[in-house]
């Protein structure tokens, strides 16, 4: 599966990695499968796109299905932040869509920012100290 995530609960945080090929199950995949844990509510979420070499998605209008998903799936818990690190311009495009999308969906509760740095990402989540990405493979 080219995102692979681990749970920090000492941080709070939830941190995926995005490598190889991405397509479109994958991240709706993650998406389903982390975020219905009770045990990571209210948590912040920070998603490294720096080793995804191409992003397979059948339209752009799957970026407005993904916001639409993780609003849904936001607990009531205000105040959590999703950082996506993205270098490459296309990741960083479609995390800036998902951004829009999901600023405009009533129900979201976290607050969204794309990142072209790990270094930026991680002052806005506020994380103190090394974050530990999970293994790929």
């Amino acid at each position: 599966m080219p995102i692979n995530y681990r749970v920090d609960h000492e941080k709070r945080l939830v941190v995926a990695l995005g490598h190889g090929v991405l397509a479109d199950g994958e991240v709706f995949g993650y998406q389903r499968e982390a975020w219905s844990r009770t045990d990571v509510r209210g948590y912040n979420e920070l998603v490294d796109m720096t080793r995804v070499t191409k992003i397979e998605l059948p339209s752009t209008d799957r970026i407005k299905d993904l916001a639409r998903l993780a609003a849904a799936m936001d607990t009531g818990a205000s105040g959590s932040k999703f950082a996506i690190v993205a270098p490459a311009d296309l990741a960083f495009g479609l995390g800036k869509m998902f951004q829009t999308y999901r600023s405009l969906m009533p129900q979201s509760q976290k607050e969204v920012g794309v990142f072209r740095t790990m270094e930026e990402a991680l002052v806005f989540l506020e994380v103190q100290g090394p974050v530990t990405l999970p293994a790929t493979g």
